[in-house]
């Protein structure tokens, strides 16, 4: 088995180098997923997705070392075994999604709120640049990192700074308890006591609002889910419907995300006024992340958002070939350049997926 690794990471790193060397376009990705997110990837598929399984796994050092084409899947059950889970929930549209790319796409669920994003979670990694160089940055526990963790930097790049090979990531217990309240209110309301919420002493671990209703979900200990449920008050879900509405909403199966209309991830200051565009809108992490679907213009959908102090993703649909993220500020585009330029000086991986020219 080491061989057949030593020989992937070889072959790899030979075309790498060799179209480094040509200026050929690579499009890396895992068991594609994600295509719909980006900008519209191009170039020669370099695939990770048959280079996959566990490295080491330490339950109880609460961390996990896999290769980039695990299926998240996999991963999960491995550590649901464990009575362990990937806390920061990434999605799994369509049911796919490996680490390589859960990491490469920096996307969270529902908990991420509570715990935090993917970036927080990744200890350490192992890619190869655009040079042919197989570098490993981080470790396998917290302490180990130290100045500039690249590793966490590779969360969100989407395959532009280099082909992520293997990820250690920390896990987490899964809770001992929990339960998910309803409550009917509108979208002002529900700002205003997810806000307060926040404030207290509860164990949130996700909130989801939309046409009337707020979802609440509390995860921890036994006393201290039952006691907020009786400070709470609502209406409790059964534990059959609260497990299809979290993961409707992680995986994006729930019917809010059907349709062709562009939909839009909207990241606002959680105690932001409500959007005011029209179409359907969802709000998520306690009113920091808020879905739109909407014909509305994108540069209309932008200023508004920007207005609230906050920026705007297409995230699905809509026109792919222009700028999908929100404009960066000059000075952060620079660095971004030069990260860019350190990892991928051909700028062969993944070139324009994140912005145009980069």
């Amino acid at each position: 088995m080491e061989t057949s690794v030593n020989d992937r990471i070889r072959s790899w790193t030979e075309r790498i180098r060799e179209a480094s060397a040509s200026g050929t376009a690579l499009c890396i990705r895992g068991s594609g997923s994600k295509d719909f997110y980006g900008r519209q990837p191009f170039g020669e598929l370099l695939s990770t997705d048959a280079y996959d399984g566990v490295v080491s796994y330490e339950p109880s050092e609460l961390v996990v070392t896999v290769r980039a084409g695990t299926r998240l899947a996999d991963l999960e059950t491995l550590l649901a075994e464990q009575n362990q889970m990937l806390a920061f929930e990434p999605p799994r549209f369509g049911g796919g999604g490996t680490v390589g790319g859960c990491v490469a796409a920096g996307l969270a669920g529902p908990r991420r709120a509570a715990v935090g994003g993917v970036r927080d979670f990744v200890l350490g990694a192992r890619l190869i640049d655009g040079r042919g160089d197989v570098l490993r940055f981080g470790g396998e526990v917290m302490k180990n990192v130290a100045g500039y963790d690249v590793s966490r930097a590779l969360a969100g790049s989407l395959g532009t700074l280099g082909l992520i090979v293997e990820v250690s990531l920390k896990v987490l217990p899964r809770p001992v308890a929990e339960a998910t309240l309803r409550f009917e209110m509108n979208e002002a309301e529900a700002l205003h006591r997810l806000n307060a919420w926040s404030a207290q002493p509860l164990p949130v671990s996700a909130s989801a609002w939309r046409s009337g209703v707020l979802h609440l979900r509390l995860s921890g200990a036994a006393a201290a889910v039952e006691a907020a449920i009786a400070r709470l008050g609502g209406e409790c879900l059964a534990k059959d419907a609260a497990d299809v509405l979290w993961a409707g909403l992680r995986d994006q199966c729930d019917a809010f995300f059907d349709g062709d209309e562009a939909l839009w991830r909207l990241s606002l200051p959680s105690d932001a006024l409500a959007v005011e565009l029209d179409g359907a809108q969802l709000v998520e992490w306690g009113g920091a992340q808020r879905w739109l679907r909407s014909s509305a213009p994108a540069d209309r959908v932008r200023a508004r958002v920007a207005e609230l102090g906050g920026h705007a993703t297409l995230f699905r649909h809509g026109d792919r070939r222009s700028e999908v993220f929100h404009p960066l500020p000059a000075p952060l585009m620079t660095l971004h350049r030069r990260l860019k330029s350190a990892f991928d000086p051909a700028g062969i991986f993944n070139p324009g997926r994140l912005y145009e020219g980069l």
